[in-house]
């Protein structure tokens, strides 16, 4: 059976604390070996909680424990690229959260530092490996909703803590960034393209000055997308996919549960009247996190390509620098090819 790789988690985040870390207990081929955090005593307690054997009072001496592979980082959206650059340099892989980085030049820097230090660096977007997506698109390449040509996608909940980094332009927080990348990367995963030039409507909050309201249209080579994002709109989720013939509708498509099955309705559209002949897909229990950092050790093991490589989350932001390229200008942009 092959070794478990040795993980190190970079900072207490919540993020790590309340998903990330409880699916690797689980892990198959994933092992928490170390966490490291500006409060040694924030770091000793979460160390307690998930059976950590190493603890660090920064971040610096958790990248240089020679045992520790492989860095999780779910530091705030500013400080993906620094300390994820800081973490391959000792020769850690990392799997750093979504968005990557600020900007596609802040991403470019991550991909000359993987080169140079030879490391494996990947985009923590859970949805490329989850299940429930991963039979949307194979619906969907089977030919099952016909030629798939619109995507609509809502994601939003309420949150107006001035203290939390989402609500933080300087930490790069925002609608767009936290969550409106998961339409564009799920709309770019299902139609298999890129899209040709995209517009949007944003609308700020006063005093934060981040994104609280966003809507956007991306233009494929096959069809187009619409989706809306918001940070104080009623908890809502939903992705829909249209073809000439059928549509798949994901009912929980981001935050999936790890305790009850994930579904998927396919609809030919023949009976109007309350879904009359909508077929439900029911996807086995799971967790996209443990499934997440199993196949990142895999790739390591394997010296394999990353679920969710540079190359991909470069594109993904080049149309987040469009949209807001676009609500600035007023005009259809072009996403930045690579």
């Amino acid at each position: 059976m092959m070794k478990k790789v040795k993980w190190g988690i970079l900072s207490t985040a919540s993020i790590a604390q309340g998903r990330v870390l409880p699916a690797m207990l689980n892990c198959v081929h994933a092992e928490l070996a170390g966490i490291g955090s500006r409060s040694l005593d924030k770091a000793k307690a979460v160390a307690a909680e998930f059976s950590i054997p190493k603890v660090f009072g920064s971040y610096e001496e958790l990248f240089d424990d020679p045992e520790i592979e492989a860095i999780y980082n779910p530091l705030p959206n500013h400080l993906h690229v620094e300390w994820s650059i800081r973490a391959a340099s000792r020769g850690k892989h990392v799997l750093c959260e979504k968005p990557l980085s600020r900007s596609v030049a802040e991403a470019r820097r991550l991909l000359e530092a993987r080169d140079n230090y030879h490391v494996k660096i990947g985009e923590a977007f859970m949805v490329r490996t989850n299940p429930q997506w991963l039979r949307t698109i194979e619906l969907v390449r089977a030919g099952r909703i016909g030629k798939v040509r619109s995507a609509l996608g809502y994601f939003s909940y309420f949150n107006v803590d001035p203290a939390n980094t989402r609500n933080i332009a300087d930490c790069a927080g925002g609608a767009l960034m936290d969550i409106g990348c998961y339409p564009i990367k799920t709309s770019r995963m299902v139609f298999g393209e890129e899209p040709m030039r995209v517009i949007s409507c944003i609308e700020r909050d006063p005093g934060f000055k981040t994104d609280r309201l966003t809507s956007a249209i991306l233009e494929f080579p096959s069809g187009q997308s619409v989706f809306t994002s918001s940070t104080q709109m009623v908890n809502y989720q939903r992705m829909q996919f249209l073809g000439d013939t059928g549509r798949i509708d994901i009912e929980i498509p981001f935050n999936a549960p790890t305790d009850k099955p994930c579904r998927i309705l396919i609809d030919d559209g023949k009976d109007l009247y309350a879904g009359g002949s909508a077929i439900v897909e029911t996807l086995p229990v799971c967790n996209q996190f443990t499934i997440q950092a199993d196949l990142f050790s895999i790739a390591i093991r394997e010296n394999t390509e990353v679920p969710n490589p540079l190359e991909d989350a470069i594109a993904n932001m080049a149309v987040i620098e469009a949209l807001f390229r676009s609500a600035h200008s007023g005009k259809w942009e072009i996403p930045e090819r690579q």
